[in-house]
C-alpha cells in the first residue's frame, strides 16, 4: 500500500573495499598423528556401520523373502 519514497544511502556498500583488511589469518596448524588416527578411526567406524546395516537389511530388501515363508494364521483368519 505505502511505498518509501525516501532515499537510503547505500554508499557504505559501495566502500566495502576501503575497509577491508590487509591483515592474513595465521597459518593453519599440521594435524598431529593422534588426530588423523582419530579421523580415520571414527571414518572405518561409520563405513563400518553402513555396511553392517546394508548386510543386516538386504534380506528383508528381498522380494523372493517374502514368498517363500508362510505366514501362520489363525482360525479367526480363516473365516471359521
Amino acid at each position: 500500500m505505502f511505498r518509501r519514497r525516501e532515499s537510503v544511502p547505500f554508499a557504505f556498500v559501495a566502500e566495502a573495499d576501503h575497509f577491508r583488511s590487509n591483515v592474513a589469518p595465521p597459518p593453519k596448524e599440521p594435524s598431529t598423528r593422534g588426530q588423523i588416527a582419530g579421523r580415520t578411526l571414527i571414518g572405518l567406524t561409520v563405513a563400518a556401520g553402513f555396511v553392517g546395516a546394508l548386510l543386516f537389511g538386504m534380506p528383508s530388501l528381498g522380494a523372493e523373502s517374502h514368498s517363500t515363508h508362510q505366514v501362520p494364521r489363525s482360525e479367526a483368519a480363516e473365516g471359521h
